[in-house]
């Protein structure tokens, strides 16, 4: 283990496993029409990576986006709807699924 490594901290509203994480949002959130507080994160393949990008013509946010959407199984406008400091804790739910960083 790399001091790097050592050093870094799993928040406590983030829980990480091989397949999935599961982030805590700061408040309640509504997603498929109930009001949750957790959103269960699946892995992304390779085949999610491919769809994500096909429709998004370059656009790094909108395939970002369409990754979240596919792996919450939540609309674009639920997405939108979050506010910025839960979405920032998918995308470090995301990253901790893809990125090899020891944690």
């Amino acid at each position: 283990m790399t001091q790097a490594s050592a050093n870094k901290v799993v928040p406590s509203w983030l829980k990480v496993s091989d397949d999935s994480v599961i982030v805590t949002m700061k408040g309640a959130v509504n997603i498929g029409g109930l009001l949750v507080d957790k959103l269960t994160m699946r892995a992304p393949t390779v085949r999610d990576q491919r769809a994500a990008t096909a429709t998004a013509n370059n656009d790094y946010e909108q395939i970002e986006i369409n990754m979240l959407c596919s792996l919450l199984t939540a609309t674009e406008a639920e997405i939108a709807a979050l506010s910025v400091r839960n979405y920032n804790r998918l995308q470090a739910g995301y990253f901790r699924l893809v990125e090899e960083d020891e944690l």
